[in-house]
């Protein structure tokens, strides 16, 4: 959940934390809160495209997979070396820099390999995830609006709140309505964080099955 929700970092700050109340019927009055990155991974276009993901990219996860494995197993000895030479007699920072160092590089390497396997998913993670945020703001507006809400803050600012004020399947019920569905294959000069605003929006709007 971590990196997701650095995928949402930018689209969760953006959203509204307060508004003036509106007309309609209130099953919430005044204070709400949400939270808009678990609101985004319950949405239903998330969750299709995430299967999607798994699906298309399934040999390049695996592959990432296994050699996540290999590589714990060929650093485990270099690891445990290092940690039965920190122990010896004498041991210096100086002494010990070389096992360090080895260390570091190989789990560099490592890093770049998996990134390099994984690359793909990832980028066609953000760029549903970016389609689904472009919408985010809006949903919030019309869960708070259809509740009365004059003050939304996120669960972890509230001392305490009562389950009826949490509002965040309102908001993934929001998305749903107005981007069902998202593509997960970007246009090859397409670089996450450029389809902020109206440009994200396209995307999730030429994915929208038509209407009457």
């Amino acid at each position: 959940m971590t990196k997701f929700k650095h995928m949402l970092l930018a689209a969760a700050l953006a959203a509204p934390v307060a508004f003036t109340a509106g007309n309609a019927t209130a099953q919430v009055s005044g204070i709400a809160v949400a939270n808009p990155e678990q609101a985004v991974a319950n949405s239903k276009a998330w969750t299709a495209a995430r299967s999607q993901i798994q699906a298309q990219y399934k040999t390049q996860l695996d592959q990432a997979n296994t050699r996540r494995t290999a590589i714990q197993a060929e650093l485990q000895p270099l690891v445990t070396a290092y940690q039965t030479a920190a122990r010896a007699p004498g041991a210096s920072e100086a002494s010990l820099r070389p096992q360090a160092q080895a260390i570091q590089t190989k789990q560099q390497a490592a890093q770049q390999e998996l990134a390099r396997l994984t690359e793909p998913a990832q980028r066609a993670e953000s760029y549903a995830i970016e389609q689904i945020s472009a919408k985010l703001s809006d949903a919030v507006q019309a869960a708070v609006r259809a509740r009365n809400v004059t003050l939304l803050l996120r669960p972890e600012a509230a001392l305490f709140a009562q389950p009826a004020a949490d509002i965040t399947p309102a908001i993934t019920a929001e998305l749903d309505k107005s981007v069902p569905s998202v593509g997960i294959t970007p246009p090859a000069n397409w670089q996450p964080g450029q389809g902020q605003g109206a440009a994200a929006a396209q995307p999730a709007q030429r994915s929208r099955p038509q209407g009457r």
